[in-house]
């Protein structure tokens, strides 16, 4: 089964810039990476009177967009699906899976916290929290607390952790 780590944090604490600073240091290391992205709020990449737009106002349930360099599948949903739910359906050929978004899922998780919004954290220890990363130093019982700044050992502790399989440095 693929291993999936999840990101988690208020808004604007850093987590999509964190997040592409470990996909770049872990596919440097020569692994596959797949993300999943939540949105509560939904959102649209199938643009007004183009095809895939037309095709979909003419009742298609799912569309596929085809090209040489990529695949887009839209597809209605039915209710907001879990990270298992994904990953079973459309996710393959990878080494592991980073998350974006899911707070309440039970993966383990990174919380990325920023002192400057003045907000309290998400997590507690008992949220299957495995690190934090900030830019203010938290003690919260063993969990260890790696400088925001630091990717590298945030993705180290990634690879130790979920991928300690065999070295694929390249």
């Amino acid at each position: 089964m693929i291993p999936v780590v999840s990101f988690v944090g208020k808004s604007g604490s850093g987590k999509t810039t964190l997040i592409e600073k470990i996909i770049s240091g872990l596919r440097r290391r020569g692994w596959r990476v797949a993300t999943i992205k939540h949105s509560r709020h939904g959102f649209d990449i199938d643009r007004e009177g183009k095809d895939t737009w037309r095709h979909r106002k003419a009742g298609a349930k799912m569309t596929v967009m085809a090209s040489p360099e990529q695949i887009a599948i839209i597809e209605d949903a039915e209710k907001d699906f879990e990270i298992q739910d994904l990953r079973d359906k459309y996710i393959h050929d990878v080494d592991i899976i980073l998350t974006e978004g899911f707070k309440g899922n039970k993966y383990p998780k990174i919380e990325v916290f920023r002192a400057s919004l003045n907000r309290d954290m998400l997590c507690s220890g008992s949220d299957n929290l495995i690190a934090i990363a900030s830019d203010k130093q938290i003690g919260l019982g063993g969990v260890p607390c790696i400088d925001i700044n630091n990717a590298e050992d945030i993705t180290q502790l990634i690879v130790d952790l979920f991928l300690n399989t065999s070295d694929k440095e390249c």
